[in-house]
């Protein structure tokens, strides 16, 4: 078997693990950080609240591909609005995360 063979073996068996259960996993190291960033005090209190908005963000998007899967027979990259709507939460969190932080900064320097 060549490289390119063995490249495209591995890539369909890729593709025919069911990602869900390692979403699910990825979240428990991100509650970790959430309850150690809650107990640093140092930790900037308006980025903490956006790094909390991130899991607002994923149950939107879970709820978003459900609807995208039951209601239109799509994923959920196929269907613009609720893809769109959902991003639109990621977006917000992350700018609460760098207003929080950026806030820090400019109290620190003074």
């Amino acid at each position: 078997m060549n490289s390119a063979q063995a490249a495209n073996s591995l890539m369909a068996w890729l593709a025919g693990i069911d990602p869900s259960p390692l979403f699910v996993i990825s979240l428990l190291p991100y509650l970790a950080f959430l309850w150690w960033a809650g107990k640093v005090e140092a930790f900037p209190r308006l980025a903490f609240k956006g790094f909390q908005l991130t899991l607002v963000f994923v149950a939107v998007t879970i709820a978003a591909a459900l609807i995208a899967e039951l209601r239109f027979g799509q994923v959920l990259a196929n269907v613009d609005s609720l893809h769109g709507a959902a991003e639109s939460f990621l977006t917000i969190s992350n700018l609460v995360v760098a207003l929080g932080f950026s806030r820090a900064v400019q109290q620190a320097r003074e």
